[in-house]
């Protein structure tokens, strides 16, 4: 289906759900302007489809009252959206995701036509997402209440377990939600330590809203803000290190989580904070280009004896390779 056409049937499927939207809405939406909005309606009324129109501030567009659609009609691209959707829900630590999602394909299989069927069914047994080590809290509950309150940018009150298992208690005002690395995080203003945090879902015991409201910032990032936090959180070693390329690739290689980059007049820095020089030692070694340990030392010399690992282990498997060969020819 060609794309108008699919954007035609989203302003359809998004009158159906919100009753009226104004242009500018279905604009936004769409991500078109409101001439185009237009050109939507005019097409949509062109195949029997009854919308209406209301001027005003307080306008918009809706359908006609009594007006429904047939259930469930999807478009090639929504039926793959929707196929990869529900494959990616399982590994992204929801509380009973799997049953969720189990009966949610079931009840869109039941009105599906035939053919969107299967291709619902091949995504799921064929697909493969890598969404590894999933941590899932014991139920949804903390992940909708957050969800709410930072849509209706409403203050909570958070009872919460720290790295230690202690509990604290305090007052957060949630900006966003984010998943990194097998784990939920709520991102927000937290009232206790005056500044922003980072919490994990899985260590939230109780979400109780507030009376009082927040303004979020304007363009808040919540995966960047989540991402520096994650590299700057106090661990065992702080690491600064040399990259031998440029920031642009620097940045499609390294895992967020690993540090900061920083372009500097000696190039490119990394500087991060772990508890494991080996994990570091090894995330270095998998870099397609030169790097300098700047500090600590000790990280020089474990990147040291995982260069050596390394090497004995191509050692032991040339042997293996040459020993290989000498039997195949003393057989030939």
């Amino acid at each position: 289906m060609s794309r108008p056409i699919t954007r035609v049937l989203a302003v359809l499927e998004l009158l159906q759900t919100h009753g009226t939207l104004s242009g500018a809405e279905l604009a936004r939406r769409l991500a078109v302007d409101r001439r185009t909005v237009r050109r939507y309606i005019v097409a949509l009324e062109e195949i029997g489809i009854p919308v209406t129109a209301e001027r005003g501030a307080a306008g918009g567009y809706m359908l006609v009252g009594g007006f429904k659609l047939p259930p469930m009609m999807f478009s090639d691209d929504e039926a793959l959206a929707l196929s990869v959707g529900l494959r990616a829900a399982r590994g992204l630590g929801v509380a009973e995701a799997a049953s969720a999602v189990a009966s949610a394909q079931a009840k869109l299989e039941r009105v599906m036509p035939g053919a969107l069927k299967r291709r619902l069914r091949a995504i799921d047994e064929t697909v493969a997402l890598d969404l590894s080590r999933p941590t899932a809290p014991q139920d949804n509950q903390a992940l909708v209440a957050l969800a709410a309150a930072a849509q209706a940018q409403t203050r909570v009150h958070l009872s919460y377990l720290t790295a230690r298992a202690e509990p604290s208690e305090r007052e957060f005002d949630p900006y966003g939600l984010a998943w990194r690395r097998g784990l939920w995080y709520a991102v927000g203003m937290c009232h206790l330590r005056g500044g922003l945090r980072s919490f994990r879902l899985d260590r939230v015991r109780s979400v109780r809203p507030l009376a009082v409201g927040f303004h979020r910032p304007s363009g808040f990032d919540t995966l960047a803000h989540l991402d520096f936090s994650l590299a700057t959180l106090q661990r065992a070693f702080a690491i600064e290190v040399r990259l031998a390329t440029d920031l642009d690739t620097a940045r499609r290689e390294i895992l967020p989580a690993t540090g900061l980059l920083e372009w500097t007049s000696e190039g490119v820095l990394l500087r991060g904070q772990t508890d494991s020089l080996a994990w570091f030692a090894r995330e270095l070694a998998r870099l397609p280009f030169g790097f300098e340990v700047r500090r600590p030392a000790a990280l020089r010399r474990a990147v040291a004896a995982h260069a050596r690992r390394l090497l004995r282990g191509a050692a032991l498997r040339a042997r293996a390779r040459s020993a290989s060969e000498r039997r195949a020819r003393a057989h030939g």
